[in-house]
């Protein structure tokens, strides 16, 4: 499928394992994507197209959709936003990632407005959630800001989390 939405300042596409290994390798690592989704175990490039490829790719097949390469019109890699199908979920929810030096400059909120309009207009979805850490502000507001309501304190696996969702009206 390879590009998914293009918006004002970004283009989302699927991730590839040649293409895009260095950068997600480079993602997961950074201090915050260990603290708040967790580490992957993703420590070289081999590591990062292998988990491209089981993990991504994997969903695009699967579920026909997935976590997407977010860059700039200019082709620089800032991020990640999509969709995420968890089995203990009736629904997909909403996931995104950005590198530090590309934080702050509303790249979360324009992606995740985008995907949520590819979503509902082309994947049919109904509702979408949203799931953080409890100590994650960043990406609660983000959520909150992109008109998710605040569903309380969840524990799918026995860890603790905050839930958010998103019903589309019909």
């Amino acid at each position: 499928m390879g590009l998914i939405l293009e918006t004002k300042r970004l283009r989302l596409r699927e991730l590839e394992a040649d293409r895009d290994a260095q950068f997600v390798c480079e993602l997961l690592n950074t201090p915050k994507f260990i603290k708040y989704i967790g580490d992957r175990g993703v420590r070289s490039t081999d590591d990062a197209r292998d988990f491209i490829a089981d993990r991504y790719a994997a969903s695009y097949r699967d579920h026909g959709y997935g976590l997407y390469a977010v860059e700039t019109l200019d082709c620089t890699k800032v991020g990640i936003c999509g969709f995420v199908k968890r089995d203990y979920f009736d629904h997909p929810d909403i996931g995104f990632a950005f590198l530090p030096e590309h934080e702050g400059r509303g790249y979360g909120k324009e992606s995740a407005a985008a995907v949520m309009h590819f979503g509902r207009e082309k994947l049919g979805f109904t509702k979408v959630l949203g799931i953080t850490s409890l100590d994650n502000e960043t990406s609660a507001g983000l959520l909150v800001k992109n008109g998710f309501q605040d569903d309380g304190i969840i524990e799918p696996q026995g860890e603790k989390l905050r839930m958010f969702s998103y019903t589309f009206d019909q």
